[in-house]
């Protein structure tokens, strides 16, 4: 998860106190409550609630150095809670302990709540003319020395979490549409039901029962409930356009939001910078959103500050919360103040972003507001690598230059080893990495469990170590609680679990350090406190990648810290590098552990900010004098180290022989200073090996007797893959319990510079009694995979399990095949290197990929408070746009492979695409992980802007082409023919069948090119370059299928041709050379004059067709354009519209057409050049019909039906009649004047939808009005308000901000 917050055995859990004042109950219920408490006192006596448990602090020592040290509570310390963001309304997180303000500021760093308010306006007679459209009114009491005000527009929506969104969805459609419409709907079936009776009944009111018009009648009313239906079903409420306003009074920013959504700012939101006045306010009564503002790039750029999940506030309560009546709900520095960085994007789902992360670094490495000491961060990602990123560069500053403590979730990717996230795997070793333990109080308070169990790991917390040798995990801390949430939820508090909870009760720890020894004034660094934490933790019976260097104990940390202050090494970190790659530990895992391996340490001492405040007496005087000590056999290093402020190295040796295969290890060699043991570990080289199984039964086969499971066990089995093997099956047999059990399967093999995730198997199991389950896994040979099975937390009853793992192989000569369509033919070879397989080849195409160059590229300056490094660093953004053109609905996904799937290692700061449609409304958006991110779009254009960040605009030149693959789906997979031998393939004979393979042989397969005239592939418009991807699969079991499967790819290199005439023959160049004639130059003058008869003013264009049609008397193309040229003149020319229209349809002669179109089949030799020509008559006919009767229907619409001439409205039944000789009403020649027609006739259902179905093929501004004055007609004002709110949305005046 993206966010470290366990969704499993997560639930929601109100607490309610009750006094004489609130909350008070009925007489009946407190005589009902003292009956029942009297029965329950004679038997026994009620206990206490265990408020302890809620959010647990006596484990960690909290609760003992408050006890005996009162103001060491957090007071003087300000932590960042990186995360959704804090509300400041939610309970305890008004004042710290002090009666100071909790939270001090208030940021959105995502750039999701950012407002453009670069249009600047002056009011006229106190009103602003509002983006939305609307009057805004500005209050007198507002004070605006310049008169200027920044304006700007904002969707709700775009500010609310997805659940948030949801409910104020639900409510506002059973309040404001639900009750209209299901009236309308009832009243539009009844008027339709009666019709039909009528009809049924012999009824037609002295009409022809097969008139037109009754057959309107009828169509219409149901089309009305059709329509009503319709929009029952694709309900969409894009949510309200807020109206923002922002001045400056003259001291301070100040903004209003328009909540009215009448233009009543007095009634709206009005609030001053958050920073400066520490105002906030819920958007609206319904939704309790509470938010506040800032503002960038002197007034161009409102940014709201929101929350995009209940996330943050959970996390900020249990680092800080303050209950003044009921300090036993206390968080862990009740005293701290905060401040909350948004780093995840609503944009992307609460998704963090790397803008965010840059913004929220550069905000607290230095300012001139206040200092941050501590940040929490319960976010993050698993990376391919940590050594090397722009990300991880800021990070190394923020710790080790301006020296800010940071705390980060281990992750919820457990139990496997090697799952801790990034953070606290990042670049530098300085982050502290914290996993998640859950204790009996909280097994009792929190989860309600009938018995308490020992103290141990949520199963789900990440374990170390890190790729690259680190422990990854440094403590561990209580990682649940139940504690406030955010208002908008509609509750108190929430039970949460997961390491996210267990970071901010160890950044609420340092806070409490901190706050200890700013108080004694003594001086520290994150080395010393970091150093504090490590050496005073207890060390839990517990697996100890999962607890580090054990439970955080902040008490002895403190006295710790105290006691052993002004030491020489407090400002100083040791840098430790291991081998040539200079990794931060050692981790041997992917080897056969069969001999000594001797690697290399280099340490090195390094000062805080060592390159800028640094004294350079502090290097001269630093000379330590180490004493070295392993704690394992299977390490030697030397006793001994001295160090000055230089590197050193020296050796370590591993030998791995004796040592149990199937297991992990872990070691470390330790460093005191000699001068002072007693103080603890100076540093440490961690040491982790795994030493395989390679010895497998038959090659292939591993058996590991029943183990007992106790509640939290983990056991784990180190299996060296075979080379050949591509697949395993593992299979649980459980035994000696009655009872379903609950396990975890984790299966994980490493690759060099690739995420755990890239080769891993998941899943939580229900064994029950005696039960046996069977797992596919894909594996690669040649990595040692690791086999975890974990006893859920929270089992009561103790199980038996047995495992059995069997290697499988299929290798095929290729890992990603690629055929190109002028090859035809690709041949794979598939080997069964470990025993006999079952082989069924299937090969299937998903996705259409094109390839998108930019139009446009534009790199800009950011700069500001936000966008610039301390220091003067301006960060750069590069701003792509491309075109995106979809022939059919499709779904697709937007990725730009160089920088796809890296966001923590990414070279760049950020990376960011929006998808906007032709009206640049935002339809969606997407980061770095490309396949989490797709869209269903309809036919039409769309224009992608893709945002990429770096502080060196020379990198970001260098992407100035940068193209764009843009995946779209096939409506259905394509199947390619696979076959046994060459000659097969080539003829299109027998098809490869399901076949042995024994062990060792080898089975040559070929795939053929597909068919780009296939029905599916056929409408792609598919171009040379580009590319069909799918996957290539060869076993027979369909599990085995899902799990070893291989990409594959089709490259198109041609197109296909029409088939030629057999008897055509080759021609010459000069014999393709046309003879043009006389009469065909005249044709082609009198073409280019007809032409311009509309290009012409009205006068030259009349006379210019005077001469035409004096010349060529039969030619319909220039009285058609003339007919143009005077329908485009507007209401002035309708009657030489008529006139003109009325000699066209005279000059068609309508029998032959209809002849044409009433014969099913043309054989004459020359059948497509006539059909060309008749098209031709008939779409010119068409035309000069309903500009026709378009001219008439204008007159008439503004009558009263009374006051229609009749005469004029026979025509308009006349014309309709001679249309629907040739076409439907839907088709799109005719449908603009069949809407006007069927508004003249009173038809208006029918009329709207075929507006509808022309806002369906292209949403503007024009359709949008027509619908909506259709819907008022019909008197469906709920459906015509919907559309008009949303219009400033569907049509913004620019795209949308990054």
């Amino acid at each position: 998860m993206r966010i470290w917050l366990s969704n499993i055995f997560s639930r929601i859990v109100h607490i309610q106190t009750h006094s004489a004042r609130k909350g008070e109950r009925s007489p009946n219920f407190l005589r009902s409550f003292a009956t029942t408490t009297k029965m329950a006192s004679t038997t026994e006596p009620l206990g206490d609630f265990p408020f302890w448990g809620l959010l647990p602090r006596k484990e960690t020592g909290v609760v003992s150095l408050l006890s005996k040290n009162p103001n060491f509570d957090g007071r003087g310390t300000v932590i960042a809670i990186f995360d959704s963001g804090v509300d400041p309304g939610a309970p305890g997180l008004q004042v710290t302990t002090e009666g100071k303000v909790k939270v001090i500021d208030r940021i959105d760093a995502s750039g999701a709540g950012d407002v453009d308010t670069s249009t600047v306006v002056e009011a006229t007679d106190g009103v602003i003319a509002g983006l939305t459209g609307r009057k805004l009114k500005v209050p007198e009491s507002w004070v605006n020395p310049s008169g200027k005000f920044h304006i700007g527009v904002k969707s709700a929506y775009t500010l609310y979490p997805q659940r948030l969104r949801e409910r104020i969805i639900k409510e506002r459609k059973e309040k404001q549409w639900d009750p209209v419409h299901k009236i309308l709907l009832a009243e539009a079936q009844r008027k339709l039901q009666l019709l039909e009776n009528n009809k049924s009944n012999g009824s037609n009111n002295g009409a022809s029962p097969n008139s037109l018009i009754d057959k309107m009648t009828k169509e219409d009313a149901e089309t009305r409930v059709s329509l009503l239906n319709s929009l029952e079903k694709k309900y969409n409420d894009l949510g309200p356009a807020y109206d923002c306003v922002l001045y400056h009074d003259g001291d301070v920013w100040r903004a209003c939001i328009d909540t009215s959504e009448r233009g009543e700012l007095e009634s709206g939101i009005h609030l001053g910078e958050y920073r400066i006045t520490h105002q906030w306010a819920s958007l609206t009564s319904a939704d309790q959103y509470n938010i506040s503002i800032n503002v960038h790039n002197d007034g161009n750029i409102l940014e709201i500050v929101g929350m995009c999940s209940s996330h943050g506030t959970h996390v900020a309560s249990i680092a800080s919360a303050n209950f003044p009546d009921a300090p036993e709900r206390n968080g862990v520095a009740p005293g701290a103040q905060i401040v909350s960085i948004t780093i995840g994007d609503n944009r992307i789902g609460s998704m963090e972003t790397g803008t965010a992360l840059a913004r929220a670094m550069m905000r607290v490495m230095e300012n001139s507001f206040y200092k941050v000491d501590v940040i929490n961060m319960s976010y993050g990602e698993h990376a391919h690598w940590s050594n090397s990123s722009r990300l991880g560069e800021l990070a190394h500053e923020v710790v080790n230059k301006y020296g800010v403590i940071w705390v980060s979730s281990a992750g919820n990717h457990g139990p496997a080893l090697a799952t801790v996230g990034v953070p606290p795997d990042f670049q530098s070793d300085s982050i502290i990495g914290v996993g998640a333990y859950v204790s009996p109080d909280m097994m009792t308070a929190e989860y309600s469990m009938i018995e308490k169990l020992p103290g141990c790991p949520y199963t789900w917390s990440s374990r170390g170590p890190t790729a690259d040798g680190a422990r990854g995990v440094t403590v561990c801390a209580p990682g649940g609680a139940i504690t406030s949430v955010p208002t908008f939820t509609l509750r108190s508090n929430q039970l949460m679990n997961g390491t996210s909870m267990a970071s901010p009760h160890t950044a609420g720890c340092v806070a409490l350090i901190v706050s200890a020894v700013k108080l004694k004034s003594i001086p520290y660094s994150p080395y010393s406190v970091r150093r504090a934490i490590q050496n005073t933790a207890m060390a839990l019976d517990v697996d100890v990648f999962a607890q580090g260097h054990g439970l955080i104990q902040v008490d002895r940390a403190v006295e710790h810290i105290l006691q052993h202050c002004n030491s020489i090494e407090d400002k100083v970190r040791f840098m430790v590098e291991c081998g040539s790659e200079r990794k931060k530990g050692i981790h041997l895992r992917n080897w056969l552990a069969d001999k000594p391996v001797d690697m290399s340490v280099t340490v090195e001492p390094v000062l805080l900010d060592d390159t800028r405040a640094a004294d350079a007496n502090q290097k001269l005087s630093f000379c330590m004098e180490m004493v070295l000590t392993s704690n394992a056999p299977w390490i030697r290093a030397p006793s001994c180290l001295q160090m000055s402020y230089t590197a050193r190295s020296f050796q370590v040796s591993i030998d791995p022989r004796g040592l149990e295969r199937g297991r992990v290890y872990f070691a470390s060699v330790k460093a005191y200073n000699a001068s002072n043991v007693e103080k603890g570990i100076m540093f440490e080289v961690p040491i982790t090996i795994v030493v395989p199984v390679i010895d497998l039964l038959h090659g292939y086969k591993y058996t590991c007797p029943a183990e007992v499971f106790r509640a939290g066990c983990v056991r784990r089995h180190f299996l060296y893959v075979p080379v050949e093997s591509t697949w395993a099956t593992v299979t649980l047999k459980s035994s000696h319990s009655e009872k379903c059990q609950r396990f975890t399967l984790h299966a994980v093999q490493l690759k060099p510079d690739c995420s755990v995730k890239t080769i891993e198997f998941y899943k939580v199991v229900n064994l029950g009694s005696n039960e046996s389950s069977t797992f596919v896994l894909g594996v690669r040979g040649g990595y040692t995979l690791e086999v975890c099975l974990a006893r859920w937390w929270s089992s009561l009853v103790d199980g038996q399990v047995e495992i059995d793992v069997d290697f499988h192989s299929l290798r095929p000569s290729h890992e990603e095949v690629t055929l190109f369509c002028s090859d035809g033919v690709q041949r794979v070879d598939v080997r069964a290197g470990l025993r006999p397989e079952e082989v069924s080849p299937q090969a299937y195409l998903k996705h259409h990929t094109q390839v998108l160059t930019p139009t446009e590229s534009k790199v800009e300056v950011l700069g500001g408070l936000r966008d610039t490094i301390p220091g003067g660093r301006p960060v750069y953004q590069l701003i792509l746009s491309y075109n995106l053109s979809v022939s059919k609905a499709a779904e697709v996904t937007p990725k730009c492979a160089l920088l796809s799937d890296v966001l923590y290692e990414s070279a760049f700061e950020s990376q960011l695409w929006m998808l906007f449609d032709h009206n640049k409304q935002l339809l969606g958006s997407g980061d770095a992980y490309c396949t989490k991110y797709s869209l269903k779009l309809e036919k039409g254009e769309y224009t992608i802007r893709l945002h990429v960040r770096h502080e060196r605009p020379d990198l970001l030149e260098k992407l100035s082409d940068l193209p764009l693959t843009v995946l779209t789906k096939l409506s259905q997979e394509v199947k390619l023919d696979v076959y046994t031998s060459f000659n097969a393939a080539v003829t299109c004979g027998k098809k490869a069948q399901s076949l042995s393979l024994g062990t060792g042989a080898v089975q040559p397969l070929y795939l053929t090119a597909p068919s780009l005239t296939d029905k599916t592939l056929k409408g792609l418009g598919l171009t040379p370059g580009q590319a069909l991807l799918g996957t290539l699969s060869f076993a027979k079991d369909e599990q085995v299928r899902k799990a070893d499967q291989y990409p594959l790819r089709v490259v198109v290199t041609e197109l296909p041709c029409k088939k030629r005439s057999s008897t055509s023959t080759a021609t010459s160049p000069e014999e393709k050379k046309e003879t043009k004639t006389h009469t065909e130059y005249l044709e082609a003058l009198r073409d280019l004059q007809t032409a311009w008869i509309a290009k012409l003013d009205c006068e030259s264009g009349e006379q210019l067709h005077k001469e035409l049609m004096a010349a060529h008397p039969e030619h319909l193309a220039a009285q058609l354009a003339r007919l143009q040229a005077l329908d485009a003149g507007g209401a002035q020319n309708r009657q030489a519209v008529i006139a003109q229209a009325k000699q066209v349809v005279s000059s068609v002669d309508v029998a032959p057409l209809l002849a044409f179109y009433g014969t099913k089949t043309d054989t004459r030799s020359d059948a497509a050049k006539i059909k060309t020509q008749m098209d031709k008559q008939r779409n010119t006919l068409l035309e000069a019909h309903c500009r026709h009767g378009s001219a008439l229907s204008a007159d008439l619409i503004p009558l009263q039906h009374p006051e229609r001439p009749q005469e004029s409205v026979e025509q308009l039944d006349a014309i309709t009649v001679e249309i629907m000789k040739f076409v439907e009403p839907s088709d799109s020649k005719v449908i603009g004047f069949f809407a006007s027609y069927y508004q003249v006739r009173g038809f208006d259902g029918l009329a709207a939808r075929l507006i509808q179905r022309q806002c369906e093929e292209k949403w503007t501004r024009e359709n949008e009005a027509k619908l909506t004055e259709a819907y008022t007609r019909l008197g469906w004002t709920h459906a015509a308000s919907l559309i008009a709110n949303s219009h400033p949305l569907r049509f913004p005046t620019s795209f949308t901000l990054f």
